[in-house]
C-alpha cells in the first residue's frame, strides 16, 4: 500500500510540475506568434496523441516519464517545406531575441509561479507546526552561546520567527553562508534576552543531517506525562495511572516523553524499571514492553510497548495570513529557496558540500510519499520545493538545458551575432554528457542511501 501511495504521490508531483514547466514555454510561444507542433509529457517515443486547438497542435504522452517538451516549428529541425510565408514567420528562429528568451524563460519562470501559488496558499490557510520553543543540549554550541530549554526564539538576524520551520530556516542559511546567528528569545522570568551562535561553530556542519541538532538544538517537548492507560495493557497491569510524571527508565533520566517511548522501544520482552511522581511521592514499578513488530527507514524491527499514552507532542501553532501579507511571504521564501539552492550548488562546485547533496528519482519518490502521508500541507509544500528545485536546475547555463539557451541569446544580445552552429552542436554534446553525469551520479546516490 506504501509503495503505491509512493508511486502515486511521485507521480502527481514531477507530472503536475512537468506540465506547468511546458505550459510555460507553451502559452508564451503561442503569445509571441510561434507555431507549436507538439506538447509532449514525457520524452521519447510518443504512446498517446491527440490533435486539437487553432494550430492542430499535437497533445502527446511519451514513453519516459521524466521530463517534457514543446516542439516548435524550427527552421534547424528542417520543417518549413510546403509552408505558406505566413507559416514560415511563425517559425521560432525567425522571431527577435527578446521573444526567444521570453520563449525560453517561460518554463523554469512557470515553476517558480506554481511555488508562490502553492506557498501562498499554506500561508493563507495556515500550516500547524511546532512552535519556536527550543530545547537545549548541555555543553553544545547552543547551551555556550546562553541558550536555554525552554526559550522561545521571536527573531534571527533580524528577522522575525514564528514556528520551527522558519527558525530551522535561519540555521540552514547561517550555515551555508558561515555567518554569525543573532537569536532574539523571550525567557521565563526574564523577558527578553539575546543570544549570538557564531560563524566559528556554523563552519563545517554537515549539511545533509539536522543543522539546529549538531548545535544542540531541538523542538522543546512536554515532560513525560502518562495521558492514558489502555485497559489490559503492561503499563495497567504495571500499575501506571493516568497524571504519572515519569522520571527515570532502568535509572536514566528521561527528559521528555520521547526520551521515554525510545527507552520502552529498545526494550521489547524486557523488565523496565520505571521511576515516577504521583501526588507528590516517587514510586518505582516494574513495566514489561510487549514485543510487536514496527516499520522503519531501515526496515522492520522489534520494538517494545506498553499500551500507554505518553505526553511527546510539542506545543503547536497555526498562524494564517492575510491575502496580500501571504503573496509576499510566498515570494520570499521561493527568493530564499532559489539563492540557497544556488549557494549548495556553488559549495558543490568547490568542494564545501558533498555530491551526496545531488539527489535522483529515487530520493524524490520517497519523500513524495512520506510527505504524503503526512497530510496535504506537507505534500503541497514538499512539491513547491520540487517546483522551485526544477526551475533553478532548469536555469543553469548548461546547453540542453533552458539556461544554456538563455547563454546563447545573452551573447547573441551583447554581440549582435547568434552562436555558430557549429559551436552549439559541440556545446550541445558537452551539456549532454555533463547532464548524463550528473544523472548517473543522482541516480548512485538514491541507491546508496536505499543501501
Amino acid at each position: 500500500m506504501n509503495f503505491l501511495q509512493t508511486l502515486l504521490a511521485f507521480a502527481v508531483c514531477l507530472g503536475s510540475l512537468i506540465i506547468f514547466h511546458e505550459l510555460g514555454h507553451y502559452l508564451v510561444a503561442r503569445w509571441c506568434g510561434v507555431k507549436v507542433l507538439r506538447f509532449s509529457v514525457g520524452m521519447g517515443k510518443v504512446v498517446w496523441s491527440r490533435r486539437f486547438g487553432p494550430d492542430q497542435t499535437e497533445w502527446a504522452i511519451s514513453a519516459l516519464p521524466l521530463g517534457g517538451y514543446v516542439k516548435m516549428l524550427d527552421a534547424r529541425e528542417g520543417e518549413l517545406t510546403g509552408l505558406s510565408e505566413a507559416e514560415m514567420q511563425r517559425e521560432f528562429t525567425r522571431q527577435n531575441v527578446w521573444k526567444r528568451i521570453a520563449i525560453v524563460a517561460a518554463g523554469p519562470l512557470a515553476n517558480f509561479l506554481i511555488a508562490i501559488v502553492l506557498f501562498t496558499g499554506l500561508y493563507m490557510y495556515g500550516v500547524e507546526e511546532p512552535s519556536s520553543k527550543i530545547s537545549v543540549e548541555a555543553g553544545t554550541a547552543a547551551a555556550q552561546a546562553g541558550l536555554h530549554s525552554g526559550d522561545v526564539v521571536t527573531a534571527a538576524n533580524g528577522q522575525p520567527v514564528h514556528g520551527w520551520s522558519e527558525l530551522r530556516w535561519q540555521f540552514i542559511q547561517s550555515a551555508i553562508d558561515k555567518h554569525d546567528l543573532r537569536l532574539a528569545v523571550d525567557r521565563a522570568g526574564q523577558g527578553r534576552v539575546a543570544a549570538t551562535l557564531p560563524a566559528s561553530a556554523l563552519a563545517g556542519l554537515d549539511l545533509e543531517g539536522d543543522v539546529p541538532s549538531q548545535l544542540g538544538v531541538g523542538v522543546a517537548l512536554p515532560a513525560p506525562v502518562v495521558l492514558r492507560v489502555m485497559p489490559g495493557s503492561p503499563a495497567e497491569l504495571a500499575g501506571l495511572r493516568e497524571g504519572d510524571l515519569l522520571l527515570a527508565a532502568d535509572e536514566q533520566p528521561v527528559a521528555d516523553g520521547r526520551a521515554f517511548i525510545t527507552a520502552i522501544q529498545a526494550a521489547p520482552g524486557k523488565a523496565v524499571q520505571v521511576l515516577l511522581q504521583r501526588a507528590g511521592q516517587q514510586v518505582t514499578v516494574s513495566v514489561l514492553p510487549k514485543p510487536e513488530q514496527a516499520k522503519t527507514s531501515k526496515g522492520t524491527v522489534t520494538v517494545g510497548k506498553i499500551g500507554a499514552e505518553i505526553a511527546s507532542r510539542p506545543d503547536m501553532i497555526t498562524v494564517p495570513s492575510a491575502p496580500l501579507e501571504a503573496v509576499g511571504k510566498g515570494v520570499v521564501r521561493v527568493w530564499d529557496t532559489c539563492t540557497m539552492t544556488l549557494k549548495m550548488i556553488g559549495k558543490m562546485i568547490t568542494g564545501e558540500a558533498s555530491l551526496k547533496n545531488v539527489t535522483g528519482p529515487i530520493t524524490i519518490a520517497d519523500y513524495a510519499g512520506q510527505t504524503a502521508r503526512m497530510g496535504v500541507a506537507s505534500y503541497l509544500s514538499f512539491i513547491a520545493f520540487i517546483s522551485i528545485s526544477l526551475g533553478v536546475m532548469n536555469l543553469l547555463p548548461i546547453p540542453v538545458l533552458d539556461g544554456g539557451h538563455l547563454l546563447y541569446y545573452s551573447l547573441e544580445v551583447l554581440t549582435g551575432r547568434s552562436v555558430p552552429e557549429r559551436v552549439g552542436d559541440i556545446a550541445q554534446r558537452l551539456g549532454m554528457g555533463l547532464l548524463l553525469t550528473l544523472m548517473l551520479l543522482a541516480v548512485f546516490n538514491d541507491v546508496a542511501r536505499l543501501l
